[in-house]
């Protein structure tokens, strides 16, 4: 079955950086747009940045300039670099995967706090 698993979430003073990771297995991935989307206590699960096929990449407002998209088809990954973070990205943060079909990891917790 596929499998999208997220690592690199954690606990962050405000300003600082994280790196997420998703690794997908048993999908071709270079058919599938990846994103990155994060569900706060009591929200709504929100995008937060899609890299396409082709490489072309789009944010939500409140993540422009600070996080980056990208992937890597040889690795079958895609990563979210987060700079500048604040409290208000505390969330816990879903990789997806869609094409064909429609794929969720489990989650990662990132945590902004001093």
């Amino acid at each position: 079955q596929v499998q999208l698993v997220e690592s690199g979430g954690g606990l962050v003073q405000p300003g600082g950086s994280l790196r997420l990771s998703c690794a997908a297995s048993r999908i071709t991935f270079s058919d599938y747009n990846m994103a990155w989307y994060r569900q706060a206590p009591g929200k709504q699960r929100d995008m937060v940045a899609t890299v396409f096929r082709d490489y072309d990449t789009i944010y939500a407002d409140s993540v422009k300039g600070r996080f980056t998209i990208s992937r890597d088809n040889a690795k079958n990954t895609v990563y979210l670099q987060m700079n500048s973070l604040k409290p208000d990205d505390t969330a816990i943060y879903y990789c997806n995967a869609r094409a064909i079909g429609n794929y969720w990891g489990q989650g990662t917790q990132v945590t902004v706090s001093s």
